[in-house]
């Protein structure tokens, strides 16, 4: 069981509209117990209602919850969701191909400290692909923002068993997450200089050659930057390759306060319409995207930022800080989500750079403050 402050929560229903930030919404009605109702998905398509990549989303959190009621109206275009309490334990679930496992997993991260019993996750289905951040980016950047609030990480683990390229699939990954009473306040205003650039270039059912090409065009870009950059192979042939074709690369700067800043690459999915992608493009494509990651700046990239708000609105009552890059459309959204949800408003300063300092580089920063509501895991009584 897990809640907030009730003395802080309006639990009347909220509604929205559309199909947009669809698990924003369920995540935090379940983090907040307030029930939730989303209407119109999808309503003026020509094929209306829920995509069955979010039924599944659903039917997973409904595995990981206990008592959560869910109604879908008969053409999908409308859900309402009353959450129940987080209880996890051991759980497998079969990821729709439509979307990656990283856009399950993703969400949950906020939840797994939460829960009654530690949750042992198993997802199977696509573990990189375009459409959303992949497991190595989760691996590499998401995990040590989740680290930095758990107090001690002993338990956290994020394993890629088998990997899987769109569209058939075929991977798995275990993700395992200790409880925590309660998450730790943040002060994290100085990401610091970057220090070395890691990496990992992989090839499924394809050539070898593939992992080399990609990571001799990333150091030809990054190596102008910095010296200290080295990208590991990941071949996989097998059971462990999934069931299609496919290859991409994964780009991690760190800093020497350890900060996490990724980016990607990934190839086009097989199919007779899809122009394959060339080696050589992806690994300069992912490493311009990391130097642009690294101009933005902040302590956690773009795709994190949600993230380290989130799990700062449910730290202690005490005063969290945290200088993040330019903020995102989704980013911006989530901010409002949380105030309907949670009530907390965070104060936003925007930090010009400063002329008479030459080591500051990139774009402006913004500092993000806010009071924690509290939230606590009532079912577990000590730390």
């Amino acid at each position: 069981m897990s809640r907030s402050d009730p003395n802080q929560q309006n639990l009347s229903r909220l509604k929205y509209e559309g199909c947009n930030f669809f698990r924003q919404r369920l995540v935090l009605a379940t983090l907040s117990s307030r029930p939730v109702s989303i209407v119109n998905i999808r309503s003026k398509a020509n094929d209306p209602g829920l995509r069955e990549f979010e039924a599944s989303f659903i039917r997973l959190l409904d595995k990981i919850t206990n008592g959560s009621k869910v109604e879908v109206n008969e053409t999908g275009t409308a859900v309402h969701y009353e959450p129940g309490l987080l209880y996890g334990g051991t759980i497998e679930h079969d990821c729709s191909t439509q979307r990656s496992i990283s856009y399950y997993l993703e969400p949950l991260l906020p939840l797994a400290p939460f829960c009654k019993i530690p949750l042992n996750l198993t997802l199977r289905g696509i573990t990189n692909d375009q459409a959303d951040p992949s497991i190595d980016s989760i691996r590499c950047s998401s995990m040590p923002v989740l680290k930095r609030f758990l107090i001690v990480d002993d338990g956290l683990l994020l394993k890629i068993s088998k990997r899987g390229a769109p569209p058939k699939g075929g991977g798995e990954v275990i993700f395992t997450c200790p409880l925590r009473k309660q998450l730790r306040a943040l002060q994290y205003v100085d990401p610091g200089k970057i220090k070395k650039i890691r990496g990992v270039s992989y090839a499924l059912r394809t050539s070898p050659t593939m992992t080399n090409r990609m990571i001799e065009a990333a150091k030809g870009v990054l190596l102008k930057y910095i010296p200290d950059v080295f990208i590991l192979t990941d071949h996989r042939k097998g059971p462990a390759s999934g069931l299609s074709p496919g290859y991409g690369i994964t780009l991690t700067a760190e800093t020497v306060n350890g900060s996490f800043l990724s980016a990607e690459a990934t190839s086009n999915p097989q199919g007779e319409k899809q122009v394959p992608s060339v080696a050589e493009e992806l690994g300069e494509q992912a490493a311009i995207l990391l130097l642009e990651e690294i101009y933005r700046g902040g302590c956690v990239d773009s795709s994190n930022q949600h993230l380290v708000l989130l799990l700062m609105a449910l730290g202690p009552k005490d005063v969290s800080r945290v200088l993040l890059g330019p903020l995102s459309p989704y980013t911006i959204q989530f901010l409002r989500h949380l105030r309907d949800f949670f009530g907390t408003v965070f104060k936003m300063e925007t930090e010009t750079r400063d002329e008479e300092d030459d080591l500051r580089m990139g774009t402006d920063k913004v500092l993000m403050t806010c009071v924690g509501a509290g939230y606590t895991n009532l079912s577990k009584t000590m730390i």
